[in-house]
């Protein structure tokens, strides 16, 4: 199995992923639930989402994101 689906702890902040994880919309970081929040709440997410979903319709199955750019970063 891809050890990706038995991370323990979230890539970002540290805390367990016990209850659950989604893959960050901005690069291939497992989020907890909180930090998942934290970045549906940054500007630049659709953005982010655009991109993912554009590299998917060109056939890339394996897009890296566009880069976390921090809480209080942008994008460029």
């Amino acid at each position: 199995m891809d050890p990706w689906f038995n991370k323990k702890f979230c890539d970002r902040c540290g805390k367990s992923l016990a209850d659950g994880f989604s893959m960050s919309r901005f690069n291939t970081q497992a989020l907890c639930h909180d930090c998942l929040e934290e970045e549906r709440q940054h500007p630049d997410y659709q953005k982010a989402v655009d991109a993912e979903l554009a590299a998917l319709r060109s056939g890339n199955r394996n897009f890296e994101g566009i880069g976390w750019p921090g809480k209080n970063g942008r994008v460029k």
